[in-house]
């Protein structure tokens, strides 16, 4: 009978898994990024080099990346390593100045100094269902005790109603909806609702399992 493979959960993502990472993100927000930057090739070069790999939670099976949490911590975000030269560099002047201006507007996010913020949560198609984003969750809420957060908050979309049952079912909480319809036929959803989780309580288990 052979052996399931456990999934490992860490703190970081190893520099051997950034390309995938960036896949993985493209992969799940392809409707957010696509009018912004149509090649996916070059999409998937940009996040590859914004990647800040300190600011993630990851799920490994052997070593192959199979989920990915990216967070913000005071100011740094999972997301923001990259450039404005870099982004230029691949799309043109134009193109890229562009780019810049609308992943500024549609996507900066700012939380407040006791608060984390997660960036985005992803798993590889080939393995959901198997409570990797959970595990996931629950990593980060270790993570977030530890650092001293009081509250996580995340954004969810109007067309990802598994993701917001997930969040509901780990204690998450809406807090306000922003409608934004003019954006449906360019992004694909016409609204976003924010999640919080508060009251994180300490705990001794171990932070990564």
């Amino acid at each position: 009978m052979q052996m399931k493979t456990a999934i490992h959960y860490q703190l970081g993502l190893p520099e051997s898994c950034r390309i995938r990472a960036a896949e993985l993100y493209e992969e799940a927000f392809r409707q957010k990024f696509a009018p912004i930057v149509k090649s996916r090739k070059k999409l998937i070069e940009i996040l590859t080099d914004c990647i800040k790999p300190e600011f993630a939670v990851v799920a490994l099976k052997e070593e192959r990346l199979v989920g990915l949490a990216g967070f913000h911590n005071r100011g740094s975000s999972f997301t923001g390593g990259g450039s404005a030269s870099s982004i230029i560099k691949k799309l043109g002047l134009f193109k890229g100045l562009w780019a810049i201006a609308l992943f500024t507007i549609l996507y900066e996010r700012k939380e407040s100094q006791d608060e984390l913020l997660i960036d985005g949560i992803v798993v590889d198609p080939s393995m959901r269902g198997q409570g990797i984003g959970t595990r996931m969750l629950e990593t980060l809420f270790k993570y977030a005790t530890n650092e001293g957060f009081d509250s996580i908050r995340l954004d969810v979309v109007d067309t990802n109603p598994d993701a917001r049952r997930l969040y509901e079912s780990q204690g998450f909480v809406a807090t306000k909806t922003d409608h934004h319809p003019y954006l449906k036929p360019f992004l694909g959803f016409s609204s976003s609702t924010t999640m919080v989780k508060n009251q994180l309580k300490k705990t001794e288990s171990s932070l990564f399992l």
